[in-house]
């Protein structure tokens, strides 16, 4: 880590090319303006020391990249749903969007050097990159069609180009899932490189396999619900209900159990049901309807 008094300064950046940002305004500062290039969101607070050290840094590397990547900051004391939302729980954590979806991120403060091949990273992704990410949006859009088989080759042959393409990886990941190949998919990701795991397509696939484990010893969905109906305050009969929506497809409907069961009691397993919606959020994209509103809810009775 650098000294704070050996850093340098960093040039004037242009205007709206480093900006701080709002939970109001996360949708225009990040999500659409990562369909131009991409985006850090950099979440800090003024009582925070490694943010004091992260974010001078960060800002000097964005603006030597030249207008090729943006950055937002997000003081997390001022605006707290979003960080909610992203599952931020120590800062400095960093995010990169791109497209509208996160692509990478870390926590901590880091070295100068990682900064920078995290920020070069950013501007080859945003930039030229050799058909790569038409490449990716065919095999996800193979992978939404059913065609499994081609999905998995054709993000096996973007990893082979990018080894430290994390869509590739998660998206590989998701398509041995959806064959049900668990134990290749847990394999891919472990054996890839430590710092790619807490990226989010990663993270997401780690959470699809859970599920799809869970999902294999869920009990009978009709059994569950009578003895919920019979017995509401039966804690493991609302849980296992909930795993057993999830299985059958029904994920709203396994969302609200699993609130339903927080609210009557929190504490319950050691938070089993909070920690079934993160895996439930995690799998899905940060945008979906479900985690945006299962969050909210989640946060209000957390909060309250």
């Amino acid at each position: 880590m650098l000294e704070l008094g050996k850093s340098q300064p960093a040039p004037a950046a242009p205007a709206d090319l480093i900006k701080d940002a709002t939970d109001a305004s996360f949708l225009t500062d990040v999500i659409e303006a990562s369909n131009d290039v991409p985006v850090i969101v950099d979440f800090w607070a003024t009582w925070c020391g490694p943010c004091k050290t992260l974010g001078p840094q960060l800002e000097a590397a964005v603006t030597a990249a030249g207008g090729k990547v943006r950055m937002v900051k997000i003081d997390v004391d001022k605006n707290q749903q979003i960080a909610g939302q992203l599952q931020v729980q120590s800062i400095p954590t960093v995010y990169a969007f791109f497209k509208g979806q996160p692509v990478d991120g870390f926590q901590g403060a880091v070295q100068q050097s990682e900064i920078k091949a995290f920020v070069d990273k950013l501007v080859a992704l945003g930039g030229d990159d050799g058909g790569l990410t038409e490449a990716l949006e065919a095999a996800e859009a193979m992978l939404a069609e059913g065609a499994l088989a081609d999905a998995a080759q054709t993000f096996a042959a973007i990893v082979g180009e990018d080894p430290e393409n994390a869509d590739a990886v998660g998206g590989l990941a998701r398509a041995h899932i959806a064959m049900g190949e668990l134990d290749q998919a847990e394999a891919l990701i472990n054996n890839s490189r430590a710092g790619m795991r807490s990226a989010a397509p990663i993270e997401a696939a780690r959470a699809q396999i859970d599920l799809a484990r869970q999902a294999a010893n869920a009990g009978p969905l009709t059994e569950l619900a009578a003895a919920v109906d019979a017995s509401p305050d039966d804690h493991q009969a609302r849980f296992d209900y909930a795993l057993a929506l999830h299985a059958g497809g029904q994920v709203q409907d396994a969302v609200e159990q699993l609130l339903d069961l927080f609210r009557r009691d929190r504490e319950w397993n050691d938070g089993a049901a909070k920690t079934q919606l993160f895996t439930i959020f995690d799998a899905l994209k940060p945008q979906d309807p479900i985690v945006l509103n299962g969050r909210r809810k989640l946060s209000s009775m957390i909060f309250a």
